[in-house]
């Protein structure tokens, strides 16, 4: 199996994790669990997990020694996936989760071009194609309501989209310098303190939930959170930054078969459309060869 299809792989298993995150998300609400008491569960297990692995393996323990400015690197990349989660949900309030998700997955359109400008890298003409076909299959799939969209809700998801962009070109730099299981955990756990400090303004925590949440939390922890941030960061390390984009474009395809599944909430004909749209689009991006350099560039590296 060539690295760009393992690659591929990689980045379609963390965007199924990350896809049926609301999906789990809804069946812990009703059991009495908050938001930012689920995050904080979410990325505080998830890092005592890798953290316990880490101090097992012989191998690992001794790389965890690192750099100050690694390990700045580390907790910038945390705080960004606080503040990109912190931006999304709080988005929601004020404009609809579909309009949201639309606004939000703007962004492998600028890692693209980000990417282009700092790496003096042009995307290939397959590569191109491939967002604009999952793009409009995204389109597809979430549906469009643009009337009920106000600026405040606008701007807060366009804002979390810009976060993520930061995040996965800053990330993409990170990990060729620490390994992606190592990365990954100082990531979750840099994250938790984030929520923990976010809390104080975003709502109380609150522990009283039923014991029937940990289900769900559980998958979270597991699924959604150790394995889809390791999968991405491995794929991330295979395909770059613009390739890994377009192929996480596949989330809400996730996402609607995750709630056709476990909410029984009916596919239609256009999210169907949409969602062969995608993988259409990821296929063509998994077999593709990598970006070349910009030609004609003035920036230097």
């Amino acid at each position: 199996m060539g690295q760009h299809l393992k690659g591929a792989l990689f980045i379609l298993l963390s965007a199924c994790g990350f896809g049926v995150m609301p999906v789990f998300a809804l069946h812990a609400y009703p059991r009495g669990i908050n938001v930012p008491t689920l995050l904080l569960l979410r990325f505080t297990l998830a890092g005592l997990l890798l953290f316990g692995f880490l101090f097992a393996s012989p191998r690992y323990r001794a790389a965890m020694k690192m750099r100050a400015v690694d390990l700045f690197y580390l907790f910038l990349l945390g705080i960004c996936y606080t503040l990109q989660s912190t931006l999304y949900f709080t988005a929601v309030r004020h404009i609809t989760p579909t309009l949201v998700a639309l606004l939000f997955y703007t962004y492998p359109i600028l890692v693209v071009a980000l990417n282009c400008l700092l790496e003096r890298r042009k995307p290939s003409l397959s590569t191109a194609v491939a967002g604009a076909v999952s793009f409009m299959g995204v389109l597809l799939i979430l549906g469009t309501t643009w009337g009920s969209a106000d600026g405040v809700g606008t701007l807060l998801a366009f804002s979390a989209a810009l976060v993520y962009v930061v995040y996965i070109l800053l990330g993409h730099r990170v990990i060729k310098q620490i390994p992606p299981l190592i990365a990954t955990t100082f990531i979750t756990v840099f994250a938790g303190m984030g929520v923990l400090a976010t809390s104080i303004f975003t709502g109380p925590l609150d522990f009283s939930f039923e014991p029937s949440a940990w289900g769900p939390i559980a998958v979270l922890v597991l699924f959604s959170t150790i394995t889809a941030l390791l999968a991405f960061f491995r794929g991330l390390e295979m395909l770059g930054p613009a390739r890994a984009s377009i192929l996480s474009m596949s989330e809400p395809l996730f996402t609607a078969l995750g709630a056709a599944i476990m909410l029984q909430e009916r596919l239609t004909a256009v999210q169907l459309i949409g969602g062969a749209a995608v993988l259409a689009g990821a296929v063509l991006i998994s077999w593709t060869g990598r970006e070349r350099p910009c030609q004609g560039s003035a920036l230097e590296r």
